[in-house]
């Protein structure tokens, strides 16, 4: 039986509404970089990356007689001016995209997959590619519809939900202190009917 990630995990992906919730450890394929996204080739070049190693992954578990569902792009943000909500300058984003991975999948399956892609591809940001763990733990998330651009609506109703908890956003400069989970195919989606998860690190106030 094939695992699809959105019918097993939908506490971790798929909250009907806002929510306080821990998140385990998982491991990613992992890309870093800087600057805004929507007019940097370099960002959609790491994409592709991503994407093509984490197929690749998924073609040697099915030979194995695991099959599933790739799991979404993910990235984490900050800025390295500080700027955030309606004063963010996009230009001084900072980000880690990622892609989660089964737990099946071992550091010497990344880098065999990694190796055979690069020979195919040809697209030199897999070479950057990291396989880390990581670690979300308490967080508070909630979906947006939507346009990037007014995420910000989301990101109030998520401070609204915050006021009555015991809870506040994990902000620190020059930390990834925000997640979005990009959970629609951009391809065939239009941008107004787009699901993002949108998720916070949180800390006691």
């Amino acid at each position: 039986m094939k695992y699809e990630w959105r019918k097993v995990e939908k506490q971790v992906y798929l909250p009907k509404e806002i929510e306080v919730r821990e998140i385990p450890k998982y491991s990613f394929l992992i890309l870093e970089g800087m600057g805004n996204p929507n007019n940097n080739s370099h960002y959609a070049s790491q994409i592709e990356a991503l994407y093509s190693v984490s197929y690749s992954l998924r073609m040697s578990l099915k030979k194995q007689g695991f099959e599933y569902t790739v799991y979404p792009l993910e990235g984490v943000w900050t800025t390295s001016d500080g700027s955030k909500d309606e004063n963010l300058n996009k230009d001084a984003l900072v980000y880690r995209i990622m892609i989660r991975q089964p737990e099946q999948v071992t550091a010497e399956m990344v880098q065999q997959a990694m190796k055979e892609v690069r020979l195919k591809k040809g697209n030199p940001r897999i070479e950057d590619i990291q396989f880390e763990a990581y670690e979300d733990g308490m967080v508070v998330q909630g979906i947006h519809v939507g346009t990037f651009e007014t995420e910000i609506e989301t990101f109030r109703k998520i401070d609204q939900f915050l006021e009555e908890m015991p809870f506040k956003r994990d902000w620190i400069m020059d930390t990834y202190v925000h997640r979005e989970i990009y959970l629609s195919d951009f391809r065939r989606v239009a941008p107004e009917k787009r699901k993002t998860l949108l998720r916070y690190k949180l800390k006691e106030k």
